[in-house]
């Protein structure tokens, strides 16, 4: 073969080698999209419902302050034509009264890997948290993904619960009771909720019985659950407040009827150690007028706890729960002046017969001598 020849034959080699390659299938191209159990969110968008994968690290800060919300309470849709779909989330709140005392130091000890760490130097409650599964589910994904629910419980008897159903309530009150003494004869119960929406413009927008927020935390569980606590305690004075209102107004209009009252001492002693406690528990206990160490740090909480205290208008149910301790006060004076008016008549009575008798002593004794 000459060298020419030799050449073009290189060439024509060289030009095949060059050539583009078929492009590959369309289904090569595409790769396929993660199911929709699987597609993770930042925390910014979703920060009560959470799905982790066997290699994914979560931190403690992250465990603490993030809450997934128990799938069977709802998902409501915001944005159906966002790129990527938003999803509020719906907390329900129950608040109830239990007690006049719960041992907080006996609860914790019992329950020690429930607690959740304080983050303020307040000392009247205890943030539990619980981790339930979804037992009817059989997909390995949802059954990692950790459901939270959260009960505050107050030194002074209330209990909050975040994220558990009616039907399950009861379950968990039960471990409260166990440390709890003066039970009520009537346990008192409040609803209300939560909803989360990471894309609300606003921290926090106010509702008919719920309240929207941007992102919920420990922190403002913490001020939620401390504002339903107190309204639900607060109605359980009041209704002692109102039975010794009551009780006073039967025994003035029995005064306005005969002129006089049937009451001995006793009972009216107590009257004035149930008002006064009434007023102990409500000042001393309760901590209507404490400051709150969460909300004096970050003004989100502090816009959180001015609108539900305003919400549930627990500074004009104060005054109204002054004025009506005033006149129970007002009636107890009256009422001891009349026992005491009363008592002074009979140690005159008794003076004036011990006179008497002795004056007839001695009369009787000058006839004997004469």
């Amino acid at each position: 073969m000459s060298r020419r020849t030799a050449f073009l034959h290189l060439k024509r080699l060289l030009g095949a080698s060059r050539s583009p390659l078929p492009p590959p299938p369309r289904s090569v191209l595409r790769s396929p999209a993660p199911p929709p159990l699987l597609q993770r969110r930042s925390c910014s968008s979703s920060p009560l419902l959470s799905f982790f994968s066997g290699n994914t690290a979560v931190s403690d800060a992250y465990e603490s302050n993030l809450f997934p919300v128990h799938q069977g309470h709802g998902e409501r849709r915001l944005g159906e034509s966002q790129a990527e779909e938003e999803v509020a989330k719906y907390i329900p709140v129950k608040a109830f009264f239990l007690s006049t005392s719960i041992d907080l130091k006996s609860l914790q000890t019992e329950n020690s890997s429930d607690v959740i760490p304080p983050t303020s130097r307040s000392s009247n409650c205890v943030a539990l948290r619980y981790n339930d599964f979804q037992p009817e589910t059989s997909d390995s994904v949802v059954k990692e993904s950790v459901h939270y629910r959260h009960v505050i419980v107050f030194q002074y008897g209330s209990a909050v619960l975040f994220n558990i159903a009616d039907h399950e309530a009861e379950r968990y009150l039960d471990i409260i009771r166990k440390h709890a003494s003066g039970l009520v004869p009537e346990m008192r119960k409040d609803d209300y909720a939560v909803v989360e929406k990471p894309s609300l413009e606003a921290w926090m927008e106010g509702g008919l019985d719920y309240i929207t927020l941007k992102c919920l935390d420990i922190d403002g569980i913490r001020i939620i659950g401390s504002v339903l606590g107190q309204s639900i305690a607060l109605d359980h004075y009041v209704r002692q407040v109102d039975d010794m209102v009551e009780e006073f107004t039967d025994i003035n209009r029995g005064m306005e009827k005969t002129g006089t009252f049937n009451m001995n001492r006793n009972k009216l002693f107590q009257l004035v150690g149930r008002a006064n406690s009434s007023l102990a528990d409500v000042i001393l206990k309760l901590g209507l007028f404490d400051r709150s160490e969460i909300a004096w740090k970050n003004a989100n909480y502090a816009q959180i706890l001015e609108y539900l205290r305003e919400e549930y208008e627990l500074a004009q149910r104060i005054g109204n729960l002054d004025f009506k301790l005033k006149f129970v006060e007002h009636n107890i004076h009256f009422l001891q002046e009349v026992l005491q008016n009363r008592k002074s008549d009979h140690m005159e009575w008794l003076i004036i017969i011990l006179l008497l008798v002795e004056n007839i002593l001695s009369f009787y004794d000058l006839a004997m001598k004469v």
